[in-house]
């Protein structure tokens, strides 16, 4: 058997599987013959960001539709699922943490009857895991690449899940910061980051569900695609999508509610602070009107001449001063 001639770099794979599943290297000059052969099994090549020609290549020899080559060829796709004739074309977002922040990427796959491309775009995990995975269990590729489609899928569905739960571990290492009286700007921050990360991914994540949901409900030539062994896996890979989508939309909420509840706390702190100022003020503002009375130039002003005017000044201004602390004290100012 002849060694297959290098591939090029943005191809990363490019196998035969047989009827049992087991794999063997292919050149590109070999997919489209395989393809054309009546052997069993199927071809699966994985590409990363192609250069048109390659592209152009693969259309040959797949007998691929313009229209999807050319949403293959570029990013910025929404996801979303499309026949054209006996061929689907697949996009779907990809996301996973770097340096503390999400970064996105798109997966485009074409699912035929006898092969399945994919075609990676930025920040998006190598799918050789699900490779050696699946080759572990070479039964499982047996019904064909709807099964090997099924394996990216739930590999870009797995990787959400870690994103949820870092997310849900930083909400939960902020609450004792949310609850504080003292108002600080870097959580307020932080919590209005998490919130519109968690809505990007949601952008990310919900067209899936209609995405699987097709694929479970595919008829006609899309039944003939995705056989009905491969939809149960589709199915389960479907209730983990709608799981992540409900707690992403738990933590938006949550997120949502703490940002009020800080906001809230400060302000309420800020207003007892107004109130104690409010209340010292006036403590201060009984002997102040009192005693200014004294710093007028009258010649007859009361309680002048008696020796005992000024402690009974000072004995009333305190009284005063001890009247309004209790009232304060008592409704809670102080």
């Amino acid at each position: 058997m002849s060694t297959p001639s290098p591939l090029p770099a943005c191809v990363l794979a490019c196998a035969w599987y047989d009827g049992d599943g087991q794999r063997q290297d292919l050149s590109l000059e070999e997919v489209g013959q395989r393809i054309a052969g009546q052997a069993p099994g199927f071809a699966w090549i994985g590409l990363y960001e192609p250069a048109h020609e390659i592209l152009a290549r693969l259309q040959a020899a797949l007998g691929l539709h313009p229209l999807a080559v050319e949403d293959a060829g570029k990013a910025h796709q929404r996801p979303k699922v499309e026949a054209y004739g006996d061929t689907l074309f697949l996009a779907a977002h990809t996301a996973q943490m770097d340096g503390g922040r999400i970064a996105y990427g798109e997966t485009h796959a074409f699912l035929g009857r006898r092969f399945l491309l994919t075609v990676r775009h930025g920040a998006s995990l190598s799918y050789a895991p699900v490779r050696a995975r699946l080759e572990r269990e070479p039964e499982l590729l047996r019904p064909g690449p709807a099964m090997a489609l099924y394996g990216v899928l739930d590999f870009i569905v797995d990787n959400y899940a870690p994103i949820v739960d870092a997310h849900r571990d930083t909400l939960h290492a902020l609450e004792r910061d949310i609850f504080s009286d003292t108002y600080r700007r870097e959580i307020v921050v932080r919590l209005y980051d998490l919130k519109r990360e968690l809505t990007n991914m949601r952008v990310s994540v919900s067209p899936l569900q209609d995405v699987l949901a097709q694929l479970v409900r595919s008829q006609a030539a899309q039944g003939q695609l995705v056989p009905e062994d491969v939809r149960l896996y589709l199915r389960d890979v479907h209730d983990h999508v709608v799981r992540i989508n409900d707690a992403i939309d738990s933590l938006r909420d949550m997120l949502g509610t703490a940002l009020s509840v800080n906001l809230s706390m400060v302000t309420l702190a800020q207003g007892e602070t107004v109130k104690r100022l409010g209340a010292w003020a006036a403590l201060l503002a009984a002997p102040t009107l009192v005693t200014s009375w004294y710093g007028m130039n009258f010649a007859h002003m009361p309680e002048l001449a008696p020796r005992w005017a000024y402690p009974a000044l000072a004995a009333g201004v305190g009284l005063v001063c001890v009247v309004l602390y209790r009232l304060f004290k008592r409704a809670r100012w102080l």
